[in-house]
């Protein structure tokens, strides 16, 4: 296994993170530690999760299955880097109710005491907040988030799906108050999404912040979609189904998967491999279903793209350019 510092800290996190999304919803207890348990012997060490995961009436239902699996002990919770989120709301289906969502003091407090319940653990390695939360101003974020790192139940903040210069404001008010302020961001980004590039991705360097995209295969479409269509192994369906109507973008991943077959590789292990070139990227997020899905992802890890490999991906899914230039003369 491949090792790196989270953005600016000391923090070593494996280059592939094991994200659990689908625990409960896609893959039952055992099989989710199964998973768990495969990704810790192959040395990956960076799990991510969210208190929403599980989903519907079964909101915390996958924190509640890594509790389970770190309640196995063998040192499962000294070894893991654990990341989880707090934005989306709690409430169940009809009970909605004032202060069970986004970044209040008061939800964060509550959340996170919510989580290493379920979780089965008395601290939280990185405490991500999903979403942009505009109604809150970042100095009550940081006030609750300090009191959760002075009580020892928060160790790192990191944010996802924030934008650029939401970045910037986070980071210059926890500076303001002497604190760390954002570590990482976790983004969509991958070969066919790269519009990340203009602002994220230099804001969370300029910052120090890792980078994790979400998303690395775009749902699966980096993964070999139209030869397993044609093989009869998947069938494309929802946002997957919508992004290859377009026929000018269909050509784009049959070049995609012309080139790859061209070069012998999968393209799975190609899209998390690119990800692994690129500036600022600490790891992406892989959610396998199966423990044969993760042994394929972290091949990605001894995969070496060559130069020309490279090229040829940039000349299929061009990125948008640097942030001014891309817009600007």
């Amino acid at each position: 296994m491949k090792y790196t510092q989270l953005g600016r800290t000391g923090l070593k996190v494996s280059r592939l993170v094991l994200g659990t999304m689908n625990f409960g919803p896609q893959t039952d207890e055992p099989t989710s530690h199964g998973i768990l348990d495969a990704a810790l012997d192959a040395g990956l060490n960076f799990v991510d999760t969210a208190n929403v995961y599980g989903w519907g009436e079964n909101k915390g239902r996958t924190e509640e299955i890594i509790g389970t699996w770190f309640a196995q002990g063998g040192g499962r919770r000294e070894k893991t880097v654990l990341a989880t989120k707090v934005y989306g709301s709690m409430s169940r289906e009809g009970e909605t109710w004032p202060n069970e969502d986004r970044l209040s003091a008061l939800n964060i407090r509550r959340a996170v005491d919510a989580s290493l319940k379920r979780l089965g653990t008395d601290y939280i390695d990185l405490y991500q907040f999903h979403h942009v939360d505009r109604a809150t101003p970042f100095e009550e974020v940081w006030q609750a988030v300090d009191v959760l790192i002075q009580q020892g139940k928060v160790l790192y903040a990191g944010s996802s799906n924030f934008p650029g210069y939401k970045i910037a404001q986070a980071n210059e008010t926890a500076a303001r108050r002497g604190m760390v302020g954002l570590v990482s961001e976790q983004c969509l980004y991958n070969l066919y999404e790269r519009r990340a590039e203009m602002e994220v991705i230099p804001a969370a360097q300029e910052y120090g912040l890792g980078v994790i995209p979400w998303s690395p295969l775009h749902g699966g479409l980096l993964g070999g979609v139209l030869k397993k269509e044609v093989e009869g192994k998947r069938r494309t369906e929802g946002r997957a189904a919508a992004t290859l109507a377009d026929p000018t973008v269909r050509a784009k991943f049959q070049a995609y998967e012309d080139l790859l077959d061209k070069h012998g590789l999968e393209p799975g292990e190609v899209g998390l491999a690119w990800l692994l070139t690129r500036p600022g990227v600490t790891g992406p997020i892989v959610g396998p279903r199966t423990v044969e899905q993760l042994e394929s992802a972290l091949r990605a890890l001894e995969l070496e793209l060559s130069d020309e490999l490279l090229t040829g991906l940039d000349e299929i899914f061009p990125g948008p350019g640097p942030s001014p230039e891309a817009f600007a003369w």
